[in-house]
């Protein structure tokens, strides 16, 4: 047993970092929150970084126009040489031309370069292309790049103003600039995503996760009420939600409790009515010898007798039919349709001296295919329901108190109709009217036998129910054909 035990706690420990590592709601709305903040943050960076570059260019050609006031308005246009060189620095240029008219002067030069490397004209510059020479200049510039930059010269009477400077410096500066907006960035989608994290795990995360846990302990013992989840009395959908968990909880606790009493009763009922139907097997054995005396009175009373006792052992035995998994399939066959009623009368007992009338209207020679017993049985259970709403009643006149047979035929259905002139079904019954124990419409009833007749009809693929506006009550049965099976009837046929 040790060496298991190694094993387990081992296999355990295996598996507990594993569950520590798991991202749970909170971990991946935080990881959401950030990676949509940065996202946000990318689209805003790709224009300010080509707004940027623009900018810094058009400093350096506003600090030019400057420049070219002040070289322009030298004697002769003489500019001693250290001079130019401190314009030219203040400016971050290496040269400063202006176009006037036709002629282009050069007003300032040092270093001049040998040859340039881009041309830039701030004075038509599309989106799109500002976008992509940002980038080109960001990540591709090289260290001796020189570039032209050709810009208006408003505060001249040029046409336009000229600086070739170097592009590293403007690089640098870029690059300074992405920098610190990734650092704001950073810090904005920090404090977003905890702000955004809070309040979410405060309103959804943290009740989400108190329904799960109370799911979870709700199906370790889910006929304890006290599982039943309290609500918190919010307005929103997570209040909602509570609200249908604590109702389905306290339908699905009702529900256990009533079908834990119904098996134990069914239980109790099953082994009562085992012993029972032996005593009354007892019991019918006795009335069969009594039968032969030649006492009138006992020629009288015992077929009565008989009846009832032969009553007495059918019902324990559906009572045990009902107890079992399930019903056995049906063994259907053309069967006629009026002997079986026939059959059904006289199981039940009615005769001249019960005050209630028996009426049968079925079609001439109707043929039904179904299991002979299990038709037998559901016809009994619904005619027997009739004669006790009767009898309930106070039956005493036949002209009054009449239950009525009809069958016909609809296309490939039999369409079997009890119907009877007692009180009706009442409403509150109607809704389970068809489940054991709980569709009884008389005091004592256990409602199994509508329960028996609604389980063999749904074994014939039929349905049962109960028709709205008649006098009384009237319960349609309707038992379909079986498919034809044309392969069959085929090798029957060549059988043949």
């Amino acid at each position: 047993m040790e060496p298991e035990t190694g094993l387990s706690d081992q296999s355990a420990a295996a598996e507990a970092p594993a569950r520590k590592l798991r991202l749970g709601l909170s971990g991946k709305l935080l990881f959401l929150t950030v990676l949509f903040v940065m996202v946000a943050e990318v689209l805003i960076y790709v224009p300010s970084v080509a707004n940027f570059r623009l900018n810094w260019l058009n400093d350096r050609l506003a600090a030019a126009h400057t420049a070219a006031l002040v070289l322009d308005a030298a004697p002769s246009g003489m500019v001693p040489e250290s001079l130019a060189k401190q314009i030219l620095n203040s400016i971050g240029a290496r040269t400063v031309a202006m176009k006037m008219g036709t002629q282009r002067r050069l007003l300032a030069a040092s270093d001049v370069p040998s040859e340039i490397d881009q041309d830039i004209d701030m004075r038509h510059v599309p989106w799109w292309h500002a976008i992509i020479d940002a980038f080109d200049a960001l990540l591709f510039c090289k260290p001796n790049d020189v570039i032209r930059v050709v810009g208006p010269a408003p505060m001249t009477d040029g046409d336009f103003l000229e600086i070739v400077l170097d592009e590293m410096p403007l690089s640098k500066a870029m690059w300074s600039f992405s920098v610190n907006i990734l650092l704001l960035s950073l810090a904005i989608s920090g404090i977003t995503a905890m702000l955004v994290f809070f309040a979410l795990h405060y309103l959804l995360v943290r009740p989400m996760g108190r329904i799960t846990q109370n799911m979870v302990a709700f199906r370790a013992d889910p006929e304890n009420p006290a599982r039943i989840i309290t609500e918190s009395g919010r307005s929103d959908e997570i209040g909602r939600a509570e609200e249908e968990l604590a109702a389905m909880q306290r339908e699905l606790v009702s529900m256990l409790h009533q079908k834990s009493r119904l098996a134990a009763l069914g239980l109790a009922v099953s082994k009562i009515n085992h012993d029972l139907r032996n005593l009354l097997a007892s019991a019918q054995l006795f009335s069969d010898q009594l039968s032969g005396l030649p006492d009138p009175k006992v020629q009288r009373f015992a077929p009565k007798l008989m009846r009832a006792l032969e009553r007495a052992i059918a019902f324990c035995q559906t009572t045990l039919s009902y107890g079992a998994a399930q019903e056995p399939p049906p063994e259907r066959k053309v069967i006629p349709l009026e002997p079986l009623i026939d059959e059904v009368y006289e199981a039940l007992g009615l005769g001249l001296d019960v005050p209630i009338r028996w009426i049968v209207a079925v079609e001439r020679g109707l043929t039904v295919d179904a299991d002979h017993d299990q038709l037998f049985r559901v016809l009994v259970n619904v005619a027997r329901n009739a004669i006790q709403a009767l009898e309930a009643r106070g039956a005493k006149d036949p002209a009054r108190d009449q239950i009525r047979i009809t069958g016909r035929r609809e296309g490939s259905v039999v369409v079997i109709e009890v119907s009877d002139t007692g009180p009706g079904v009442p409403e509150k019954a109607r809704a389970h009217m068809f489940q054991a124990f709980q569709g009884s419409t008389r005091a004592g009833g256990s409602g199994l036998g509508l329960a028996i007749a609604a389980e063999l009809v749904r074994a014939h693929a039929g349905d049962i129910k109960l028709v709205a506006g008649t006098i009384g009550a009237t319960f349609s049965i309707t038992i379909p054909d079986r498919a034809v099976d044309l392969d069959a009837r085929r090798g029957e046929r060549a059988r043949a």
